[in-house]
């Protein structure tokens, strides 16, 4: 299965055995995905399932979005349903893109084949797919899923420390233009305004067309080109909360390239009082 799929690709497959579709809308300041929940509600793809993305996260970290233990993840997935060597497919209805931080917990943890719905519910209903409504019927097998961490796929504060240091890597930040450049306040109280030292902005938004679906792979790679990004050199990325950095991560994938994660992203950097930041003059 490829990794971005089409509406009709999911709808020729959407009824067989090992499909698992997946709304993973989440939204900011959305407690409880309580927001994400009435949308799915609302309107779904059939079969799909909701899967409160706000919920896999570490529960004793005070970061909002950590990536969780292995055994955490799995249990949530085995109770969703979902088996690591299912074909899951990823859909959302966020303008954070959020099915990409869906698709990369899941290759993390070891899930053999996962794709997103290039354009997801919207695109869908474009090309006349029905939709449902209502909530998602009880799962009535738990899936078997044993997650294995891929940590090359993740970076902690102590290795950004290293990377900014050493100068080893690109560290490539996909918030807008004014919070990159601490010229706009941070939503989240007591993280400072600004970036990293060093890194390179991409604001995720621009590997997407207009309608929401995914550019090609020659407009991706030259938008990380128009960045000065290197996709040939180890590259890192980063975001407010380890969110949209995962949009990145997923359009590296799709130009040959590996791009880890930091999962506490400026979050966690632009709180710590001990780390340094930079601000565009």
């Amino acid at each position: 299965m490829s990794p971005l799929i089409t509406p009709e690709d999911l709808a020729a497959m959407a009824g067989e055995a090992n499909v698992r579709i997946l709304d993973v809308t989440y939204f900011l300041d959305d407690p409880g995905d309580a927001k994400a929940r009435r949308g799915f509600e609302d309107g779904h793809i059939p079969r799909a399932r909701f899967l409160a993305l706000g919920g896999l996260a570490d529960p004793d970290s005070d970061l909002p979005m950590t990536l969780p233990m292995a055994e955490y993840f799995a249990h949530a997935m085995s109770e969703a349903g979902v088996g690591h060597a299912d074909r899951i497919v990823l859909y959302d209805r966020s303008p954070l893109h959020s099915a990409a931080r869906a698709w990369w917990m899941l290759t993390l943890f070891g899930a053999k084949s996962v794709a997103l719905l290039d354009g997801g519910l919207e695109a869908w209903t474009a090309a006349g797919h029905p939709v449902m409504t209502g909530p998602a019927g009880a799962v009535d097998t738990p899936g078997l899923f044993v997650a294995h961490a891929d940590l090359a796929r993740l970076r902690t504060l102590r290795e950004v420390h290293a990377h900014v240091d050493a100068g080893d890597a690109q560290l490539v930040d996909a918030r807008s233009p004014g919070r990159f450049a601490g010229s706009e306040p941070e939503p989240r109280s007591g993280v400072e305004p600004g970036h990293i030292p060093t890194a390179l902005n991409l604001p995720y938004s621009r590997l997407f067309e207009a309608d929401g679906r995914w550019k090609s792979p020659e407009a991706i790679a030259a938008e990380f080109a128009a960045a000065g990004v290197d996709p040939t050199r180890p590259m890192v990325a980063t975001c407010g909360s380890g969110v949209t950095a995962c949009v990145l991560a997923f359009g590296a994938e799709r130009i040959g390239g590996m791009m880890p994660v930091y999962d506490g992203s400026w979050t966690e950097w632009g709180s710590d009082p001990s780390t340094p930041k930079a601000k565009d003059a």
